[in-house]
């Protein structure tokens, strides 16, 4: 298990739409991969990572909301947005803009089918940060960062922000 460099905001990778995974291409890595990502997503504080963040052109996440204080590890694997609900509006941040934070408008409740680890399909609805979560990673899998969804004003405020935070990051 690694604990691999998240990239950072300008790297190209961040910006690139994942191609759909081959799971069975993948399946003889994809553990020593999700232990590497769960160590770094530990590592970071997070609560969601997806594969770009670790330089990688995989259409693959991980997420643990710990919902109660207990894990819940989810591994998506070529995700899909199947519904969304409502509107919940909260300060975001991202591994990959450390530092970085603003208000965004998500959906409230999100319903997202994938496959598992184990290469089996399943769907999930996810309220609060859990449907944030959804969709700030597959925004990665779609080479998109949160700051990407903010009006022009606020993307200027945000700019300050990368300006005064990048010469801190690694």
């Amino acid at each position: 298990m690694t604990v691999r460099r998240v990239t950072k905001h300008g790297e190209r990778v961040l910006k690139t739409p994942c191609p759909p995974l081959d799971y069975e291409a993948l399946k003889a890595e994809l553990p020593a991969l999700l232990k590497d990502m769960w160590a770094t997503m530990a590592a970071a504080r997070g609560v969601g990572l997806a594969a770009p963040q670790v330089g990688l052109n995989l259409r693959l996440a991980v997420i643990d909301v710990k919902p109660e204080g207990k894990p819940q590890r989810l591994v998506l694997i070529n995700p899909e947005i199947v519904s969304l609900d409502g509107e919940q509006k909260e300060e975001e941040g991202c591994l990959s803009l450390p530092g970085v934070y603003a208000r965004l408008a998500r959906a409230a409740r999100v319903r997202v089918r994938a496959l598992g680890e184990d290469g089996r399909p399943w769907e999930m609805t996810g309220t609060g940060l859990l449907a944030r979560a959804f969709q700030h990673e597959l925004d990665h899998l779609d080479g998109k960062l949160f700051v990407d969804r903010l009006s022009f004003e606020d993307k200027l405020k945000v700019l300050d922000a990368v300006k005064a935070a990048k010469p801190n990051w690694d």
